[in-house]
Protein backbone atom coordinates (compact mmCIF):
# COMPACT_ATOMS: atom_id res chain seq x y z
CA UNK A 1 0.00 0.00 0.00
CA UNK A 2 1.28 3.29 -0.63
CA UNK A 3 1.81 5.63 1.86
CA UNK A 4 0.47 9.23 3.25
CA UNK A 5 2.28 12.06 4.23
CA UNK A 6 0.56 15.31 5.74
CA UNK A 7 2.10 18.43 6.21
CA UNK A 8 0.40 19.28 9.79
CA UNK A 9 0.73 21.85 12.56
CA UNK A 10 -1.10 24.65 11.05
CA UNK A 11 -2.67 24.46 13.85
CA UNK A 12 -2.84 21.32 16.11
CA UNK A 13 -6.48 20.85 16.14
CA UNK A 14 -7.04 20.29 12.55
CA UNK A 15 -4.25 17.54 12.29
CA UNK A 16 -5.90 15.84 14.97
CA UNK A 17 -9.07 16.20 13.04
CA UNK A 18 -7.36 15.53 9.32
CA UNK A 19 -5.86 12.42 11.33
CA UNK A 20 -9.30 11.16 12.81
CA UNK A 21 -10.92 11.87 9.80
CA UNK A 22 -8.62 9.94 7.60
CA UNK A 23 -8.91 6.89 10.06
CA UNK A 24 -12.15 7.12 9.77
CA UNK A 25 -13.24 7.96 5.68
CA UNK A 26 -10.56 5.02 5.14
CA UNK A 27 -12.98 2.46 6.99
CA UNK A 28 -15.41 3.76 5.34
CA UNK A 29 -14.71 3.37 2.30
CA UNK A 30 -13.11 -0.20 2.65
CA UNK A 31 -15.70 -1.58 5.10
CA UNK A 32 -13.09 -2.66 7.83
CA UNK A 33 -11.08 -1.79 10.54
CA UNK A 34 -7.57 -1.34 9.26
CA UNK A 35 -6.05 2.14 9.13
CA UNK A 36 -4.08 3.46 5.91
CA UNK A 37 -0.30 4.24 6.66
CA UNK A 38 -0.04 7.71 7.15
CA UNK A 39 3.23 9.92 7.92
CA UNK A 40 2.87 13.43 9.83
CA UNK A 41 5.05 16.12 9.68
CA UNK A 42 4.09 18.95 11.79
CA UNK A 43 5.77 22.07 11.23
CA UNK A 44 5.51 25.47 13.02
CA UNK A 45 2.54 27.69 12.51
CA UNK A 46 4.51 30.84 14.08
CA UNK A 47 7.03 30.49 10.74
CA UNK A 48 4.28 30.11 8.60
CA UNK A 49 2.09 33.30 9.89
CA UNK A 50 5.37 35.51 10.12
CA UNK A 51 6.60 34.51 6.49
CA UNK A 52 3.04 35.36 5.01
CA UNK A 53 2.28 38.64 7.21
CA UNK A 54 5.86 39.59 5.32
CA UNK A 55 4.80 38.12 2.11
CA UNK A 56 8.20 36.00 2.18
CA UNK A 57 6.77 33.96 -0.68
CA UNK A 58 10.33 32.35 -1.98
CA UNK A 59 10.90 31.56 1.58
CA UNK A 60 7.78 30.10 2.67
CA UNK A 61 8.05 28.04 -1.11
CA UNK A 62 11.18 26.41 -0.02
CA UNK A 63 10.30 26.13 3.98
CA UNK A 64 7.55 24.25 2.83
CA UNK A 65 8.78 21.82 -0.13
CA UNK A 66 12.07 20.97 2.40
CA UNK A 67 9.14 20.09 4.63
CA UNK A 68 7.59 17.84 1.81
CA UNK A 69 10.81 16.71 1.19
CA UNK A 70 11.10 14.88 5.12
CA UNK A 71 7.92 13.75 4.08
CA UNK A 72 9.19 11.99 0.90
CA UNK A 73 12.56 10.67 3.14
CA UNK A 74 10.22 9.38 5.10
CA UNK A 75 8.48 7.44 2.55
CA UNK A 76 5.33 9.11 1.43
CA UNK A 77 4.60 8.30 -1.51
CA UNK A 78 1.73 11.67 -1.88
CA UNK A 79 0.81 14.45 0.06
CA UNK A 80 -0.65 17.29 1.20
CA UNK A 81 -0.97 20.52 3.56
CA UNK A 82 -3.59 20.48 6.23
CA UNK A 83 -4.26 24.07 5.89
CA UNK A 84 -5.85 27.00 3.41
CA UNK A 85 -3.06 29.34 3.87
CA UNK A 86 -0.13 27.91 2.39
CA UNK A 87 -2.12 27.24 -0.55
CA UNK A 88 -1.37 30.91 -1.67
CA UNK A 89 1.87 29.60 -3.20
CA UNK A 90 0.34 25.76 -3.49
CA UNK A 91 1.54 26.37 -7.28
CA UNK A 92 4.55 26.60 -6.70
CA UNK A 93 5.16 24.66 -4.11
CA UNK A 94 3.63 21.74 -6.36
CA UNK A 95 6.10 22.53 -9.19
CA UNK A 96 9.44 21.69 -6.96
CA UNK A 97 7.42 18.71 -5.26
CA UNK A 98 9.10 15.31 -5.50
CA UNK A 99 5.75 13.71 -4.71
CA UNK A 100 2.43 14.45 -6.21
CA UNK A 101 0.25 16.95 -3.78
CA UNK A 102 -3.32 17.09 -3.41
CA UNK A 103 -5.00 20.83 -3.11
CA UNK A 104 -7.05 21.17 -0.59
CA UNK A 105 -8.59 24.92 -2.64
CA UNK A 106 -9.03 22.71 -6.20
CA UNK A 107 -10.71 19.68 -4.06
CA UNK A 108 -13.15 21.98 -2.99
CA UNK A 109 -14.15 23.87 -6.10
CA UNK A 110 -14.37 20.72 -8.23
CA UNK A 111 -16.90 19.63 -4.69
CA UNK A 112 -18.93 23.11 -5.16
CA UNK A 113 -19.29 22.90 -8.96
CA UNK A 114 -20.57 19.05 -8.33
CA UNK A 115 -22.91 20.79 -6.17
CA UNK A 116 -23.80 23.17 -8.61
CA UNK A 117 -23.55 26.62 -6.59
CA UNK A 118 -22.18 29.46 -8.59
CA UNK A 119 -22.50 32.17 -6.11
CA UNK A 120 -20.00 31.47 -2.86
CA UNK A 121 -18.61 32.97 0.22
CA UNK A 122 -15.50 32.48 1.59
CA UNK A 123 -14.38 32.58 5.51
CA UNK A 124 -10.90 31.54 6.48
CA UNK A 125 -7.39 33.37 8.02
CA UNK A 126 -7.21 37.48 6.32
CA UNK A 127 -4.50 36.15 4.17
CA UNK A 128 -7.17 33.62 2.40
CA UNK A 129 -9.61 36.07 2.38
CA UNK A 130 -7.34 38.91 1.25
CA UNK A 131 -5.83 37.04 -1.80
CA UNK A 132 -7.02 35.75 -4.78
CA UNK A 133 -6.21 32.01 -4.88
CA UNK A 134 -10.07 30.73 -3.74
CA UNK A 135 -11.05 33.18 -6.46
CA UNK A 136 -8.63 31.53 -9.52
CA UNK A 137 -9.43 28.30 -8.80
CA UNK A 138 -13.20 28.57 -8.88
CA UNK A 139 -13.41 31.36 -11.99
CA UNK A 140 -12.09 27.65 -13.63
CA UNK A 141 -15.75 26.31 -12.63
CA UNK A 142 -17.53 29.43 -13.51
CA UNK A 143 -18.05 30.08 -9.43
CA UNK A 144 -18.16 33.47 -8.08
CA UNK A 145 -16.32 33.79 -4.95
CA UNK A 146 -17.39 36.28 -2.38
CA UNK A 147 -15.26 37.85 1.21
CA UNK A 148 -16.66 38.96 4.23
CA UNK A 149 -16.26 43.04 4.40
CA UNK A 150 -13.37 44.51 6.09
CA UNK A 151 -14.29 44.57 9.51
CA UNK A 152 -16.13 41.08 9.06
CA UNK A 153 -12.95 39.77 8.33
CA UNK A 154 -10.59 41.33 11.09
CA UNK A 155 -13.10 39.53 13.59
CA UNK A 156 -13.24 36.42 11.75
CA UNK A 157 -9.14 36.35 11.67
CA UNK A 158 -8.80 37.60 15.16
CA UNK A 159 -11.19 34.79 16.17
CA UNK A 160 -9.35 32.26 14.48
CA UNK A 161 -6.10 33.45 15.82
CA UNK A 162 -6.71 34.22 19.90
CA UNK A 163 -9.20 31.59 20.12
CA UNK A 164 -10.53 28.92 17.56
CA UNK A 165 -6.72 27.78 16.61
CA UNK A 166 -5.78 27.90 20.26
CA UNK A 167 -8.63 24.94 20.71
CA UNK A 168 -11.36 27.50 22.52
CA UNK A 169 -14.71 27.37 20.87
CA UNK A 170 -17.15 29.94 22.11
CA UNK A 171 -20.95 29.93 21.34
CA UNK A 172 -20.62 33.70 20.95
CA UNK A 173 -18.26 33.35 18.35
CA UNK A 174 -19.76 30.54 16.62
CA UNK A 175 -23.16 33.00 16.60
CA UNK A 176 -20.59 36.05 15.49
CA UNK A 177 -19.86 34.05 12.53
CA UNK A 178 -23.41 32.73 11.94
CA UNK A 179 -24.32 36.00 11.50
CA UNK A 180 -21.41 37.32 8.99
CA UNK A 181 -23.03 34.54 7.10
CA UNK A 182 -26.63 35.90 6.95
CA UNK A 183 -25.30 38.92 6.00
CA UNK A 184 -23.30 37.76 2.84
CA UNK A 185 -26.43 35.76 2.22
CA UNK A 186 -28.32 39.37 1.81
CA UNK A 187 -25.95 41.41 0.54
CA UNK A 188 -23.81 39.29 -1.99
CA UNK A 189 -27.24 36.07 -2.31
CA UNK A 190 -24.46 33.39 -1.45
CA UNK A 191 -25.09 29.99 -2.09
CA UNK A 192 -22.84 28.24 0.25
CA UNK A 193 -20.24 29.52 2.47
CA UNK A 194 -16.63 28.12 2.18
CA UNK A 195 -15.49 27.05 5.27
CA UNK A 196 -11.39 28.32 4.22
CA UNK A 197 -9.79 27.51 7.22
CA UNK A 198 -9.33 24.05 8.84
CA UNK A 199 -10.32 24.99 12.12
CA UNK A 200 -13.07 26.62 11.00
CA UNK A 201 -15.23 23.43 10.87
CA UNK A 202 -14.56 22.89 14.65
CA UNK A 203 -17.18 25.40 15.92
CA UNK A 204 -19.28 25.89 12.64
CA UNK A 205 -20.13 22.05 12.98
CA UNK A 206 -23.66 22.61 10.88
CA UNK A 207 -25.38 24.84 8.77
CA UNK A 208 -28.28 26.36 10.27
CA UNK A 209 -29.12 29.14 7.66
CA UNK A 210 -30.74 26.52 4.66
CA UNK A 211 -27.34 26.69 2.63
CA UNK A 212 -24.14 24.63 2.90
CA UNK A 213 -21.70 25.10 4.85
CA UNK A 214 -18.44 23.18 2.59
CA UNK A 215 -16.17 22.03 5.27
CA UNK A 216 -12.68 21.86 3.07
CA UNK A 217 -10.98 19.49 5.87
CA UNK A 218 -13.74 17.00 5.11
CA UNK A 219 -13.70 17.83 1.37
CA UNK A 220 -10.03 17.44 1.17
CA UNK A 221 -9.95 14.12 3.35
CA UNK A 222 -12.25 12.77 1.25
CA UNK A 223 -10.09 13.33 -1.95
CA UNK A 224 -6.81 11.80 -0.33
CA UNK A 225 -8.73 8.48 0.28
CA UNK A 226 -9.90 8.26 -2.54
CA UNK A 227 -6.72 9.03 -4.74
CA UNK A 228 -5.23 6.67 -2.11
CA UNK A 229 -6.82 3.27 -3.14
CA UNK A 230 -7.23 4.30 -6.56
CA UNK A 231 -3.01 4.38 -6.43
CA UNK A 232 -2.82 2.18 -4.22
CA UNK A 233 -5.00 -0.51 -6.13
CA UNK A 234 -2.57 0.55 -8.82
CA UNK A 235 0.53 -0.13 -7.65
CA UNK A 236 -1.26 -3.77 -5.51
Amino acid sequence: MNKIGMIGGFGPESTLEYYRLLIETYRHETNNESSPEIIIYSMDINILLKLVENKQWDVLVEWLVNGIKVLHKAGADFGFISANTPHIVFDRVNELSPIPLLSIVDETCNHIEKIGAKRVGLLGTKFTMESEFYQRACNKNNIQIYVPNEKDQGYINNKLMTEIELGNFLDETRKGLVDIIRRMMQDNSIEGVILGCTELPLILTKSELGIPFFNTTQIHVESIIKYYLHTSTDNS
